[in-house]
């Protein structure tokens, strides 16, 4: 095995003065602009009848609805301490500098957002839905190129071509190592562990092929639920795979049989939700495209 390449990159992208810009912030800013201009595109050609100031406020509400479900979700459910935070130290919640947001929850907060301004404009809130899912593997993407640059979430050791080294794992690579003597050798030989680069198996299936895959899909005039149906179903398939060669979260382990994890519970009811929401694309009017 040649050596492997060292994934360590600087986490800021540049400093103004005191104020350090993260690459994983200017991720999440790329995601929502990218989102934003093409949401603008798709709605121009008559996939969402409402105005440019109407779909700038559903933007504004989805972005909100990503941060603080995000948020909320990975305090509850991934947090060390813990949902005991709640009332030992509510202020924890705020504290988004010491890193934490969940996909599952700022999922949740963007169809809550979705549903909630579709009341207001006197839509059906799944074609807002199936308008939006098209472009949101555009955030996921970038925001898994972030977990990369930051060298976080990485897998777990492979002897796979592509195997990378990420310096953060020292620690678990020792552990690992210990009384292992093929491990310990390759340890000793590249300095750390290689291990599957799962941010980029992700951005490749979470962001490269849902995109593709969704965006295929909702250019042709498609039934009710259909675009929705196939993210949900998409994304629980795609991230239930990666977590078998995915380091779970340190602070939870695995949840059951020594391999299921959080993610991969939460995931379950995305496919479920997905199945369903397939089954009723079958009974569902097939919606008119305006130009394009």
């Amino acid at each position: 095995m040649t050596q492997p390449f060292v994934v360590q990159f600087d986490p800021v992208a540049f400093r103004l003065g005191p104020l350090q810009v993260h690459w994983y912030g200017l991720m999440y800013l790329f995601g929502f602009l990218l989102v934003a201009t093409l949401a603008e595109y798709r709605r121009r050609r008559g996939r969402l009848p409402v105005s440019r100031d109407a779909l700038g406020d559903l933007m504004f509400y989805a972005m909100m609805g990503v941060i603080v479900g995000g948020r909320v979700w990975y305090m509850l459910f991934y947090y060390a301490g813990g949902p005991g935070w709640i009332w030992r130290d509510p202020l924890a919640l705020f504290k988004v500098w010491d890193g934490g947001m969940s996909f599952h929850g700022g999922l949740l907060g963007v169809v809550l957002a979705g549903w909630w301004w579709s009341r207001r404009h006197r839509l059906h809130p799944f074609d807002t839905i199936d308008f939006v899912a098209p472009m949101v593997p555009l955030g996921l993407g970038l925001g898994r190129l972030g977990n990369f640059i930051n060298g976080e979430l990485w897998g777990k050791p492979g002897d796979v071509p592509w195997a990378m080294i990420f310096p953060g794992s020292r620690d678990e690579d020792l552990q690992l190592a210990a009384g292992n003597p093929t491990l310990t050798e390759r340890l000793q030989q590249f300095g750390g562990l290689p291990r599957h680069p799962s941010q980029l198996y992700e951005l490749a299936l979470e962001g490269v092929v849902m995109f593709a895959v969704l965006w295929l899909v909702s250019l042709k005039p498609r039934p009710r639920y259909l675009v929705s149906g196939l993210f949900a179903l998409l994304y629980g398939c795609f991230r239930f795979a990666v977590e078998f060669v995915r380091v779970p979260d340190p602070q939870l382990g695995y949840l059951a049989w020594g391999w299921l994890t959080m993610g991969q519970v939460q995931s379950i009811p995305l496919i479920v939700v997905g199945l369903v929401l397939l089954a009723m694309s079958r009974r569902a009017p097939v919606l008119p495209l305006a130009a394009g």
